[in-house]
């Protein structure tokens, strides 16, 4: 998995590449560690390029957005491939995280 992250004026987007599982989960959060740090963040993560998550994954997207939620800020996931959305779907996230 990468990820790169690109901060604009009033936006953070995140761009995630690759497979999010058990090998990666780990640095997949500390890669992204600073954002549960930003006061009043809006995160965009862009998964045009991610194949799968595993339940590490959606782990990891869950305390971000209980993270974001609690600061007032706001995060979406947006381009996601069917087979990730169905991940999603499936496990009641598309309920819980705003998906574009």
């Amino acid at each position: 998995m990468d990820v790169t992250i690109t901060k604009t004026e009033n936006k953070t987007i995140v761009t995630l590449v690759g497979r999010l599982d058990t090998t990666n989960a780990d640095k997949f959060q500390q890669d992204i560690a600073p954002l549960f740090e930003e006061a009043n963040p809006d995160i965009e993560l862009d998964c045009t390029d991610m194949d799968y998550t595993s339940s590490q994954g959606l782990r990891i997207f869950l305390m971000l957005q209980k993270s974001v939620s609690s600061k007032g800020g706001s995060m979406v996931m947006s381009n996601m491939k069917p087979q990730v959305k169905e991940i999603f779907d499936i496990t009641g996230f598309s309920n819980i995280i705003r998906i574009l």
